[in-house]
């Protein structure tokens, strides 16, 4: 039996070597530009391919990127239109949130 000081030591050690997924946005916009280039204007200029998505960079203005997080892990559902769902790994997340932040203009 492990004993609780043993045990908390033991739980502290694992919470503080384990990794935070800092994300790479150059793996990041090659998510972006296979998922969802077709729809979405994923670079600092240019018009969205469907009107009714909004360009990457403009995310910040309606909401904390940083909260898409949650959404991309569980399947984004949206009410711009045809979206299909997309689910995807952590690093994955990661990536992409760090490339959406490189684009985000500033709020009005």
């Amino acid at each position: 039996m492990i004993r609780p000081k043993v045990l908390l030591l033991i739980l502290s050690g694992l919470c503080f070597s384990t990794p935070s997924l800092a994300g790479d946005p150059a793996v990041g916009q090659k998510i972006a530009e296979a998922e969802c280039a077709k729809c979405h204007a994923i670079g600092k200029e240019g018009t969205s391919p469907l009107t009714s998505a909004p360009p990457f960079r403009t995310f910040s203005q309606k909401w904390p990127v940083e909260d898409l997080q949650e959404a991309l892990a569980e399947g984004i559902s949206v009410g711009h239109g045809p979206m299909p769902e997309f689910i995807f790994e952590p690093v994955e997340i990661a990536d992409l949130i760090a490339y959406l932040l490189t684009l985000q203009t500033e709020r009005p």
